[in-house]
């Protein structure tokens, strides 16, 4: 089933239409393409991974200002971040096959994790009490675990294909693979693969992000769509895609990759950021678009909330969507947009 609500047109703006004065610049972003951005889930500190092979983290202070706290290296590009759950500890995987681990107590960063080929996904996955496991999902086409005390994985799980997208909220696990394929692994039972399905959207899969329940997922793919899928089959009639991300100027559109999604942490509606340079405020179970920004100068490539949600932090830089030439002079920059609370509250369902 798909559905069409509140893309974008380039016609006049209306009453959704968002406003980005009060957006503050990070201070020292990267030197390359912004590939992921994470917050912490204890403090107000953000991680940026990038294509500049380095992993840096800034303390965004009450202002909104920010600092920078640290930086460490891999030998690549640097594909993802994430916090473990008491944000101690920041894991990053990278194109040189290896995940890293900085221990934000100690300053010190040390390999914890390798691959046959580049790590595109990292994700803490412990439950409430127990170790830190790491997942890590490769174009080797396999997931692994690792507990950070030792050097060889607990667990590999083969994959159908290689890794392009992932996201965990206990105990769910959903791995975005190339040729659509979706994994979906229950944590109760992490060695198993509960269910491998068919992303409904018809090209690749560009992000994933978990239910804040649990009960499901979206993803989002490069040809400006987005579907929400519940895992339990007995839902699956609340399962749905829209296009998103689209310039349409009478009968042609502009279709543009999906490169971010992102659901808030307090009211479960969510946010997609794309190369069109916009992004956007969704309610899935109201079907509304709740707020639509206008282009901020270039395209997203990374998005994420902070703990609270009241700060949406994006990353603008080249994606190549049209190639080298007419990207390779776009500047890397990391914005913090803040929240208020009415725009990320969900609408009454509109009545048929």
């Amino acid at each position: 089933m798909s559905t069409v609500f509140g893309h974008t047109t380039s016609s006049g703006g209306s009453s959704t239409t968002g406003d980005l004065q009060q957006d503050i610049m990070v201070q020292q972003p990267p030197d390359d393409t912004v590939s992921d951005l994470a917050f912490s889930p204890q403090a107000e500190f953000l991680a940026a991974a990038s294509w500049d092979s380095k992993v840096r983290i800034y303390e965004v202070q009450p202002t909104g200002q920010t600092i920078g706290k640290a930086m460490f290296d891999h030998q690549g590009p640097v594909l993802s971040v994430h916090w473990s759950r008491d944000g101690t500890k920041v894991a990053s995987g990278s194109v040189d096959k290896s995940a890293k681990v900085f221990d934000i107590q100690t300053g010190q960063n040390q390999q914890v994790a390798a691959h046959d080929d580049a790590i595109r996904c990292v994700r803490f996955v412990e439950s409430m009490g127990s170790a830190p496991i790491l997942a890590t999902g490769s174009w080797d086409k396999t997931l692994r675990y690792w507990d950070l005390r030792q050097s060889t994985p607990i667990a590999t799980v083969s994959l159908p294909e290689r890794v392009y997208a992932m996201d965990s909220v206990h105990p769910l696990l959903v791995v975005g693979c190339a040729e659509r394929n979706v994994a979906i692994i229950n944590l109760s039972e992490p060695t198993k693969i509960f269910k491998v399905t068919m992303s409904p959207l018809k090209f690749q899969t560009r992000s994933i992000a978990c239910f804040p329940n649990s009960e499901g997922y979206a993803l989002v793919s490069v040809e400006g769509r987005c579907a929400i899928q519940y895992v339990d089959d007995k839902n699956s009639s609340q399962n749905f895609s829209f296009r998103c991300h689209r310039n349409i100027v009478g009968s042609n559109a502009d279709v543009y990759s999906v490169n971010s999604i992102a659901f808030h942490p307090q009211y479960g509606t969510f946010a997609t950021a794309g190369s069109d340079g916009t992004f956007n405020y969704w309610d899935k179970d109201s079907r509304q678009r709740l707020k639509g920004y206008p282009n901020v100068g270039g395209p997203i490539t990374a998005a994420a909330f902070n703990r609270n949600g009241n700060i949406y932090a994006y990353a603008t830089g080249n994606d190549w969507s049209k190639g080298y030439v007419p990207n390779n002079q776009q500047p890397t920059k990391i914005m913090l947009h803040p929240v208020p609370p009415e725009e990320m509250k969900p609408k009454p369902k509109k009545t048929r």
